[in-house]
């Protein structure tokens, strides 16, 4: 009966059927199973609903959303070229930093590349940039920011590894920095090797550019700078951000109209918030399931017979990580994370030093052939060849490879 279950699940699972459905199904059979009643993944919901760090999620989703559809990444991108233009690989630089900002603060759907790749990539071509610089910038581009605040995936991983959010954020931000530093340093090389000339550093240009993000320039200090100073909580950086976002752009930019604009963006912004919702209740019912059944203990003690050290045992679980995210990525947080956190735990490893070493995964998993989402929307964005897009990424992914190396065995790098 089980075994006819399960294939029946995979059935159901290649006919696209919704992962909460699935995980509910799932879920229901295994406390059927094992006679416990099927109340208890039910009343994950009412404890889903008590959690403090939930109610950031449909706030910052909104605030992304908002930012997406105005004008924002167009103001955001010509105020860092204007700064950065001047540098060797300055172009290319300031593409990073805008990108990485406007990823933190729009999630982890690739809206980067579908809303700033038409822009920046004919850019970094009209300067002389290759096109296997330029698409393997941009694709990379689409996760990078993904552990800077306000992060979707770091605030879901909080709440389901039952961690601090206000701690994983700030653990999260010289990571972040680091990768974007790296990057850069990338960038410099590559354009000075190229032969790029620098654009003229142009004060009046830098003021006029100024003058166009002087309203949304400060968000990422005051959310970010807000959190890691202990001025407010990430859940009142949420408050915040919704409300000055959407004051700036109907009322100041005037990018949006709030009655013809705003309502569409809601429903938008909150159909993916329920959709997260569903499945984040449904899979911490199954969560329930596996600490009754002592699945984590039982895993831990398999594999203590077979890997006896901590070094060995993230080796392993950075290419496990690597392999679900690349295949499917909120649902590999959702449940994934309970499994893993506290066999990572027995082998001494910090769980918000395992949420990094995650969340670096999972930028990564975007950019990986040969399912990361990056590659395909990159595909699609600039009417390219898988095959090409997959041959300019190949030293991009070494580069946030070796930057997840250098986190997962020196974990001393999150407390700078």
């Amino acid at each position: 009966m089980t075994v006819l279950f399960f294939i029946l699940i995979l059935a159901l699972a290649f006919i696209s059927t919704p992962v909460f459905s699935l995980i509910s199904a799932v879920t229901f059979f295994l406390f059927y199973s094992a006679d416990i009643d099927s109340s208890a993944a039910i009343v994950e919901f009412m404890r889903l609903q008590s959690m403090p760090a939930l109610i950031s999620i449909p706030l910052f989703t909104f605030s992304g959303y908002v930012l997406a559809a105005s004008k924002t990444p167009e103001r955001m991108f010509n105020f860092a070229k204007s700064v950065f233009g001047f540098m060797t690989g300055g172009i290319a630089i300031a593409s990073l930093i805008a990108a990485a900002v406007f990823t933190a603060f729009t999630g982890a759907s690739g809206v980067t590349i579908i809303a700033l790749g038409g822009l920046i990539y004919p850019i970094l071509r009209n300067q002389g940039y290759s096109e296997k610089f330029s698409l393997g910038l941009m694709t990379t581009t689409g996760s990078l920011g993904l552990l800077f605040p306000p992060s979707l995936p770091i605030i879901l991983y909080a709440i389901v590894g039952k961690l601090d959010l206000n701690q994983l954020f700030k653990a999260a931000l010289f990571p972040g920095i680091l990768l974007l530093s790296v990057l850069s340093v990338y960038a410099f090389f590559s354009a000075r090797k190229a032969g790029i000339k620098n654009e003229k550093l142009e004060f009046k240009k830098i003021r006029e550019s100024f003058r166009a993000v002087l309203w949304e320039l400060p968000l990422p200090f005051l959310i970010i700078g807000g959190i890691y100073k202990g001025v407010f909580t990430a859940s009142e950086a949420a408050s915040i951000m919704a409300f000055y976002v959407l004051v700036v752009e109907v009322f100041v930019y005037k990018d949006l109209n709030l009655f013809r604009d705003i309502p569409k963006i809601v429903v938008k912004s909150m159909l993916l918030v329920g959709s997260i919702f569903i499945v984040l209740g449904t899979a911490l019912g199954f969560t329930n399931y596996i600490i009754d059944a002592q699945i984590p203990e039982r895993l831990f003690a398999w594999l203590h017979a077979y890997v006896p050290n901590k070094l060995l045992f993230l080796f392993i679980l950075n290419i496990f990580i690597l392999l679900i995210n690349m295949i499917e990525i909120f649902s590999a947080i959702i449940i994934v994370v309970p499994i893993i956190v506290p066999v990572a735990m027995n082998y001494g490893i910090d769980p918000i030093h395992l949420g990094i070493i995650f969340l670096l995964n999972l930028e990564l998993g975007y950019m990986t052939p040969p399912l990361g989402l990056n590659l395909f929307l990159s595909s699609v964005r600039f009417e390219k060849p898988l095959n090409r897009i997959y041959g300019s990424v190949w030293v991009f992914w070494l580069i946030v490879f070796a930057a997840l190396i250098l986190i997962t065995y020196f974990p001393q790098l999150m407390l700078i």
